[in-house]
């Protein structure tokens, strides 16, 4: 059969969806300078495929460039189509960067961590998943039996991502029903973002090759667990040199680690939008599910939205270069590009701010009466949607750090979601996730 070898370049836009086109490989030199043609209302396809408002209506054109330096191929060796990609920036036909390019929003986030503080970020996406096309056994959380059951998956996918360029990581079984986790190295903060975008478009490929299919939905079942997407953060000199930890400051987090941090705990509400966009994204979101509800940094603390992680180290040189903090409040429905942003952003802003490094709770806050966690500066993160994007509509601070009219578009889009969904009852609604992603 004769078959013409085809180049794909994606976008990862609002609903956390790779869309984009394709082209024949001949013309690559072509398209690596002029990219292909983009429409702005693309940006309010919902993950349902339903069209939001939107203000761009039928007007306008972009280009999608693929970045050169996010090439991918991965060769099965079955004879099926090498998978050929590239992540592209979305641009005005002026070449200036649109306003809702996910990927152009988080370079802009992280060139402002660099100009208030000197530092850079350093990132790794933890992702958990679930296979749908088998009943597999309970009891196999964690276990030999369930790896060894999965081990083919597992093989193949670590394979698919080395060979994408990825370093793997881990693989287990999670504790869910059919639920895995899939981990790999850090990497500086816009390639883990690119690599994150990447590990989803694997994890599917690989579970479709086999068979099977991979759903990254927040959760597939009101009484079933849900799966997040743990985002790891460190700082580092322009050299590399670690600067998140120091053995003298509170918690062992250096002072701009400590602002950081403390910005993210400040704005959490105001941005949990970005990085919980979806409705059931408020399902996983509540106290004793191994989320967060709150705004705390805690200590080794799974249910804080922000987690001192443990290290190995037994030398302050060891401790510096494992030490990081886990952002536990995001979901595989988020673009890893715009969750990324929206902390970064908030971190610069600690930093800009000066603010002081958060106490650090090791306690259950939802045990605690309203007049304690309000005397304790904890507020109970929103715990709707709706909600959530109100309290982004409300901070003047978290919507100037976005371009243009990128604050009204994402609610539109959010809006146009929550519409497709207005009818359907609970079944159907967490089956119209677990299908969208």
């Amino acid at each position: 059969m004769i078959r013409e070898p085809m180049v794909f370049v994606a976008t990862s836009d609002i609903a956390g969806k790779l869309r984009g086109k394709a082209f024949p490989a001949a013309d690559m030199d072509r398209r690596m300078r002029k990219g292909v043609g983009w429409t702005p209302t693309n940006v309010q396809i919902t993950c349902f495929d339903a069209i939001a408002d939107t203000p761009y209506g039928a007007l306008d054109d972009l280009l999608l460039i693929p970045d050169p330096e996010t090439e991918t191929r991965i060769d099965f060796e079955d004879g099926s189509p090498v998978e050929h990609l590239f992540i592209g920036d979305i641009f005005c036909l002026d070449d200036t960067p649109w306003e809702c390019c996910t990927r152009s929003i988080l370079k802009t986030a992280l060139q402002r961590l660099e100009d208030v503080s000197g530092l850079r970020l350093i990132a790794a996406f933890e992702h958990e998943f679930q296979l749908t096309g088998a009943n597999r056994p309970l009891g196999d959380a964690y276990s030999r039996a369930g790896y060894r059951e999965n081990a083919v998956f597992g093989e193949t996918l670590m394979a698919a991502l080395r060979a994408a360029g990825l370093v793997p990581d881990t693989f287990m079984k999670e504790y869910g029903v059919d639920q895995f986790e899939v981990t790999i190295a850090p990497r500086p903060a816009l390639r883990a973002a690119d690599e994150a975008v990447l590990l989803r478009d694997i994890t599917q490929n690989v579970a479709r090759r086999l068979g099977d299919r991979a759903t990254f939905t927040p959760m597939r079942a009101p009484e079933g667990v849900g799966n997040g997407v743990h985002i790891h953060m460190s700082l580092c000199q322009s050299d590399g040199t670690p600067a998140t930890y120091d053995p003298n400051g509170k918690h062992g987090l250096s002072e701009a680690a400590g602002a950081f941090s403390a910005g993210i705990v400040r704005y959490v509400d105001a941005i949990l939008a970005l990085t919980a966009p979806s409705v059931l994204s408020y399902h996983r979101l509540t106290p004793h599910r191994w989320s967060a509800a709150y705004n705390n940094l805690g200590l080794r603390d799974r249910e804080a939205a922000l987690r001192i992680c443990p290290t190995t180290g037994r030398d302050s040189a060891s401790i510096a270069s494992q030490f990081n903090f886990e952002y536990r409040a995001a979901d595989p429905a988020a673009s890893p590009y715009l969750a990324l942003a929206a902390l970064v952003f908030a971190g610069a802003q600690g930093i800009r701010d000066a603010l002081p490094t958060p106490e650090a709770t090791a306690e259950d806050l939802s045990l605690l009466d309203p007049a304690t966690l309000a005397d304790r500066g904890f507020i109970r993160l929103p715990q709707t949607l709706l909600q959530a994007l109100d309290r982004f509509d409300e901070s003047a601070t978290v919507k100037g750090w976005f371009p243009g009219q990128f604050q009204d578009i994402y609610r539109m889009h959010k809006q146009g979601e929550m519409a497709f969904l207005a009818d359907k009852d609970e079944t159907a609604l967490f089956a119209a996730y677990e299908t969208a992603y």
